[in-house]
């Protein structure tokens, strides 16, 4: 099981092939998540700081849209826990004073 670590809050461990943003949720950790996983908004944009992940997809390069937010973030939807993993949360629900969004579908 690859363990999950959001700097600064906790580590946690989740079944391999976990979306990760589903995997920060369930850890209760605060995500905002606006569109429900379709790679659409870009809220739910993470920094790996470590660990391996896939190549970014063409999803999210046509949502990330600029260079520099294409080569800092990848979109917690779109990736599934494979590896250890440890990662900064970039935009939270609290902070914004809204609601996460729709839960992603698994």
């Amino acid at each position: 099981m690859p363990t999950i670590t959001v700097e600064g809050e906790k580590s946690f461990e989740v079944a391999e092939g976990t979306k990760l943003v589903l995997a920060i949720e369930d850890a209760g950790i605060d995500i905002l998540h606006r569109c429900g996983g379709i790679a659409r908004c870009t809220t739910c944009r993470v920094e790996v700081l470590s660990g391996e992940v896939p190549p970014i997809s063409e999803d999210e390069i046509e949502a990330l849209e600029e260079p520099e937010l294409i080569e800092q973030f990848r979109l917690s939807c779109q990736l599934r826990c494979t590896s250890d993993l440890t990662v900064r949360v970039a935009r939270r629900a609290s902070v914004q004073g809204i609601e996460p969004g729709p839960r992603p579908e698994d």
